[in-house]
């Protein structure tokens, strides 16, 4: 005996709403984005035209794509018609990949996303899943949507400029020296600009249409063959000046895209060359990508932002930036590990945010080790006399006070620094072990006070039990979500160019990455 099966009978069509579970994510998508205020779609409103898709229903269907590990325009549109979830979200609309595409990458999109993890965070909030004592921030690079062999080098274009400043320069020389041209006002006596490389391609070309009216007006032979002959040499500098205006112009735009940066891609000039280790054996793959934070509390994104370089050193007062801006207030306590730990970030932190650094800085494990208390040769092992001011070296020598030094680093960042050199280091047995300076020069040792003072007081915060704790939850609340995005969701690569269309998709990601935990946990 079988159950009534018959495809001839009229079924009535239900509310796809019953047909879900009770707990299905499709609910967990539908109550965020219904939280978010009404204010925030106004902006999507358009007076003139064939009425637009609501732009709730195009987050949530964009939204569940995404937690179903579906990051193509043309899949979402595939799943809008076999998904029953997908279905109930959209209440029978069938938006085109197109239409999906392009609301994905919005301008305005970025609004909508920001909304979300502000909604999401307050629920969580309210089920008291997180405390707000301090968040955990980290960094991963994501493969951008370029192609691997189209990059530029910053240091190749350096020096492909410096060898037209040269030529040019020498062409200009030989010019004036031969009095083919007149001189020209020059702005920089360095290097010509693109507008002086015009001046002097005009006046060449003038040269040689005086030839060329010479040649024409000439009835003997033998002094057309001699014009032509001179006319030769300033024809070919003219082709040779106006290649070198456009390479210039060129370098002059691969300048501007690096900014800070030593190399871009062509296919998506916003994307850096970092190093990905991607592959089984952890060598490190050289391929154009993004630098995403992210900052986490119980294992959920709480925000994030996208950097093009790779270094995180860089990326945390921007980020912090941020995240007071957009997302919420910051908390008591900021963790990170070593890469984050500079005098900067220590000297942002503590003084303009008014926060506590549960940060280290590099060495900071190895200061820990009694191999390096024990060895006389590290600097900050040394016996310092604060009276005089003096340090002595593991050969009973006074390392004394010299001068005052300022340094600036590419941030334009200032660091003060102490300079001190050892009263005599000549016929030192120790000296192979303590310097590798040449023979003949005293020691030197630059102390930095106010980064020794930095130091020592995330190490009394790190010894201290509370604070302790605290940090020891970073690596199990900020690398599971990296994890779940990349192993679980799928997510190793962008499927969009430009950075403020990543900055969207990674938004998407991280939620997605929210929505499947918390509904997991219902």
């Amino acid at each position: 005996m079988f159950k009534d099966y018959n495809m001839n009978q009229i079924i009535l069509p239900l509310d796809l709403a019953v047909k879900l579970q009770e707990n299905d994510i499709a609910f967990s998508i539908h109550h965020l984005v219904e939280s978010i205020p009404q204010e925030a779609f106004h902006s999507f409103s358009r007076q003139t035209g064939c009425p637009s898709y609501h732009p709730r229903m195009m987050l949530k269907i964009i939204l569940c794509g995404y937690t179903q590990s579906t990051f193509s325009g043309r899949k979402i549109e595939g799943l809008l018609k076999d998904s029953i979830r997908m279905m109930w979200l959209a209440q029978g609309y069938e938006p085109s990949y197109r239409t999906i595409n392009r609301f994905r990458v919005h301008p305005e999109m970025k609004e909508l996303i920001r909304q979300c993890f502000v909604q999401f965070r307050c629920q969580l909030v309210q089920e008291n899943l997180i405390d707000q004592e301090a968040i955990f921030i980290d960094g991963t690079k994501i493969e951008a949507n370029a192609n691997k062999f189209t990059f530029v080098w910053k240091k190749a274009i350096e020096k492909f400029h410096a060898n037209l400043i040269e030529k040019s320069n020498q062409l200009y020389s030989q010019l004036l020296e031969n009095e083919i041209i007149p001189e020209i006002k020059r702005e920089n006596e360095e290097q010509l600009s693109i507008e002086e490389l015009k001046q002097v391609a005009k006046q060449l070309d003038e040269v040689v249409d005086d030839y060329t009216q010479k040649i024409e007006s000439s009835d003997d032979a033998e002094e057309r063959k001699q014009l032509r002959s001179e006319r030769k040499s300033p024809k070919q500098m003219v082709k040779q000046l106006n290649d070198w205006i456009a390479r210039k112009q060129k370098y002059e735009k691969d300048f501007n895209m690096f900014g800070t940066r030593n190399s871009y891609s062509k296919t998506d000039q916003d994307a850096t060359f970092m190093r990905m280790k991607d592959d089984y054996m952890q060598n490190g793959q050289l391929k154009a990508g993004y630098n995403v934070q992210i900052a986490t509390e119980g294992q959920y994104a709480l925000a994030y932002d996208v950097f093009p370089n790779p270094t995180d050193t860089k990326t945390l007062i921007p980020f912090l930036d941020r995240i007071e801006q957009e997302f919420f207030s910051l908390p008591k306590y900021i963790v990170a590990d070593a890469g984050y730990g500079s005098e900067q970030n220590y000297d942002d932190i503590l003084t303009k945010r008014s926060c506590t650094p549960l940060i280290t800085y590099n060495h900071y494990l190895n200061e820990q080790k009694k191999k390096f208390k024990q060895d006389p040769f590290k600097t900050s092992n040394w016996e310092y006399d604060k009276e005089s001011d003096t340090f002595t070296c593991p050969n009973d020598k006074k390392v004394m006070f010299q001068y005052h030094s300022t340094r600036s680093d590419k941030s334009g960042y200032k660091r003060q620094l102490k300079v001190y050199e050892c009263e005599d280091c000549s016929d030192c047995p120790l000296r192979s072990f303590c310097t590798k300076a040449q023979v003949g020069t005293n020691r030197k040792l630059m102390i930095n006070e106010k980064w020794e003072q930095q130091k020592e007081y995330v190490k009394t915060k790190l010894s201290e039990e509370e604070t302790a704790a605290i940090y020891r939850q970073r690596k199990t609340d900020v690398e599971p979500v990296f994890g779940f995005l990349k192993a679980n969701l799928g997510f190793t690569r962008f499927s969009v160019r430009g950075q403020s269309k990543v900055d969207n998709e990674i938004g998407l990601a991280l939620m997605a990455v929210n929505i499947r935990k918390s509904a997991a946990r219902a």
